[in-house]
């Protein structure tokens, strides 16, 4: 079996970046050259090339004391100053920097010069309400530029954000405004979804209300509300302000003052959290420079001329290195759209492409199969030749997605950027440079320069080419997360103890080498199943599946079997134009020998359900531990971070 699984992850095909991409490209083969020879100097000549810092660091690491790093300590900066008002005093004030489209058609052209503007307003109103350096705000807000201008201000002032995504429940929410100890919240009456509006406030008074005899101090003291659902709202007076009369009427004059690079920046909680919520805390020198170097590189970012489209919501770690802080540090004009993919037609996000005419894309390999499944007839009715360059991040890409990917959006021509890293490393880590990697259809291939990866056994040591095991960090690097915000004992234990003696970052994740040394990721550990002895990886049974010509995409999990242990279970969706001249029956009983012939008979699956949807997070993450719930006959568990959370009802109607 195990030549077999080699096979799958095998890959001749290589794709090296057209001559006029890399003439032009900003990555170029010489930093690799420059990481290699000094690893910290490097990233020291980043941070000072790229950032503008009021005063100068002199210290570029501190690892005195590991895991707990610090970056450019004794330098002082402003996040909000880099991303906005450098590029308005370097006269570029009238570039666009948000193209905001609203899922019901409106529409909304912003300069830097208006964002600074608005920032320092806001920044104004916040620092009006009592909200200073070390504060923390939560904001829950659909995707309308008023969210990119919350964060922003909420920065300028050294305050500390904490972004809540809109589809989280009012205990999601009010769990993290605990945890946090926000001081005010930032939230909007509603937002478009799926051609209907999605109410926000509500879920926020939920969330503030019933505090009595919790236990739990209620912190809040404001609570700023923009309109934009135009939906009717309950108001608690000497609370609640609606944006609209505030912000406006502030000032627009707002220094911006210097603050340490350590200061804390953000706080994230990551997503699928039970019990207490994970806090994942990031400071701001470090932060920025690897966001703003990595957009910089691995996107190819172009600011005069580019447009960028990173489809993320601001929720997820990805709508903060690369929607909000990573292409305005770099003064790029991107897009910003409120809605779904699929409203009002299937064909949504190609049109916002073509009518902006971006040439930079980047998304999940969940959105890419669900297009694949749709087929690419809805792609080719629009004008994409603007795109040039395109991107994949949330999870391993397949190389079938990649290829279609390639060929339907790309034109057979734009290199593809298979990136991988997480909410705790903050930016990318492992990626091709799109002007000088050839690239290989479903590897994330190499570690960003300045960035050291291995892959290693349990005991920590190398695997080798050719060899499967554990994907680390070994060296400390800029972005990383600082803590959990909190619990400086759970940081310890949860990403560093499993390799403390090597101070090793543990991913997670599995992974394995390829002969070239390339990395392909083989999804979350805790994804790997055990049957009857056998490990087996659920991103290599998926790889297979989605190799059959007839599906589109699939998930796979492990399910309890009292004779192997663990079974594998795997959700399908089928192509539409295979739908109608095949039986559920018969695809379900031909996938199963598929996989067998593909992988070994021990990869077989015991059951193959053929689903019309898949449960999704917002940012493209399938939610396995409820299919695995659903494969295991219990009850359905937390459906509120999914993007539809009444897609775990249809597929348990059809599973039955």
């Amino acid at each position: 079996m195990s030549s077999q699984i080699d096979h799958l992850l095998t890959e001749t095909r290589r794709f090296a970046p057209p001559s006029s991409f890399a003439a032009a490209a900003v990555g170029t083969a010489e930093l690799y050259e420059r990481a290699a020879a000094d690893r910290v100097g490097f990233w020291s000549d980043q941070a000072r090339e790229l950032l503008h810092w009021h005063t100068p660091f002199t210290e570029t690491l501190d690892w005195s004391n590991p895991p707990f790093a610090k970056w450019f300590a004794d330098g002082e900066l402003n996040v909000a100053y880099n991303c906005l008002d450098r590029h308005v005093e370097a006269g570029a004030g009238d570039r666009v920097a948000l193209l905001w489209e609203g899922e019901n058609g409106d529409e909304r052209r912003i300069t830097y010069a208006e964002l600074t503007a608005e920032v320092k307003r806001v920044a104004n109103v916040l620092e009006g309400l009592g909200v200073g350096q070390g504060d923390r705000v939560a904001i829950y807000l659909p995707m309308i530029p008023e969210a990119i201008a919350s964060m922003l201000a909420i920065a300028r002032i050294g305050a500390i954000h904490s972004v809540v995504f809109g589809g989280f429940s009012a205990d999601s929410l009010r769990s993290r405004i605990d945890d946090a100890g926000a001081k005010v919240v930032i939230t909007a009456d509603g937002g478009y979804r799926k051609g209907k509006v999605s109410s926000l406030k509500p879920a926020v008074d939920q969330a503030l209300a019933d505090r009595n005899g919790s236990g739990v101090q209620d912190t809040v003291d404001h609570v700023l509300v923009v309109r934009r659902g135009g939906n009717d709202v309950a108001w608690t007076e000497g609370r609640d302000l609606w944006w609209h009369d505030v912000v406006p009427a502030a000032s627009d004059h707002h220094e911006a003052q210097a603050f340490p690079a350590e200061n804390p920046l953000f706080i994230l909680y990551t997503s699928g959290t039970t019990g207490k919520p994970k806090g994942i805390m990031h400071t701001s020198g470090g932060y920025l420079t690897q966001a703003m170097f990595t957009n910089k590189v691995v996107h190819d970012i172009h600011p005069e001329t580019d447009v960028f489209w990173c489809t993320a919501d601001i929720g997820w770690i990805t709508g903060h290195s690369y929607v909000t802080y990573g292409p305005l540090a770099n003064g790029a004009t991107q897009v910003l759209y409120e809605g779904t993919p699929d409203t009002p037609h299937p064909g949504r996000w190609w049109e916002i492409i073509q009518k902006y005419g971006v040439s930079i894309f980047y998304t999940a390999p969940t959105a890419i199969r669900s297009f694949m499944k749709l087929g690419r007839e809805i792609p080719q009715k629009f004008d994409l030749s603007s795109i040039r360059l395109l991107g994949s991040v949330g999870e391993p890409i397949n190389p079938e997605a990649w290829m279609w990917y390639r060929k339907v959006i790309g034109g057979k021509a734009a290199p593809i950027v298979d990136t991988w890293w997480q909410t705790e490393t903050g930016a990318i880590m492992i990626s091709a440079l799109p002007g000088v990697t050839e690239t290989k259809p479903g590897s994330a291939q190499v570690a960003i320069p300045g960035v050291s990866i291995e892959v290693v056994d349990d005991d920590g040591v190398h695997v080798g080419n050719g060899n499967g095991g554990l994907l680390v960090v070994t060296e400390p690097w800029p972005s990383m997360l600082r803590g959990i915000w909190g619990d400086p004992d759970r940081f310890v234990e949860t990403y560093w103890e499993k390799f403390s003696a090597q101070n090793y970052y543990f991913a997670g994740d599995g992974a394995r080498l390829d002969d070239d040394g390339d990395v392909w990721l083989l999804g979350r550990v805790d994804d790997v199943m055990n049957v009857s002895g056998h490990r087996l990886s659920t991103a290599e049974i998926e790889s297979a599946l989605v190799g059959n010509e007839a599906v589109a995409e699939a998930a796979v999990v492990g399910a309890s079997d009292e004779t192997t242990g663990q079974a594998v279970a795997a959700f399908v969706i089928i192509k539409q134009s295979y739908l109608a001249a095949h039986s559920p029956d018969g695809l379900a009983q031909s996938l199963r020998a598929w996989v067998g012939e593909q992988i070994g008979p021990i990869a077989r699956p015991r059951d193959v359900y053929i689903v019309e949807e898949l449960p999704k997070t917002r940012s493209g993450k399938i939610m396995r531990r409820l299919l695995r719930d659903v494969a295991e006959g219990r009850e359905v568990g937390d459906t509120t971070t999914l993007a539809d959370t009444a897609v775990m009802s249809v597929i348990s109607a059809q599973v039955r």
